[in-house]
């Protein structure tokens, strides 16, 4: 799999991508298996 090359995408697929990788986001926790971001995250991101 190559790098992320966000020219080749939506920006609703970018702005989707983004959220994956932001622990500040719901959908970073939801796709790791939690249910939304929990009380904790910033102790849990750090790990």
């Amino acid at each position: 799999m190559g790098k992320y090359n966000g020219d080749d995408h939506t920006q609703d697929e970018n702005d989707n991508h983004s959220d994956q990788l932001n622990p500040n986001n719901d959908t970073y926790w939801d796709d790791r298996g939690e249910d939304g971001r929990p009380d904790d995250w910033e102790d849990q991101a750090e790990n």
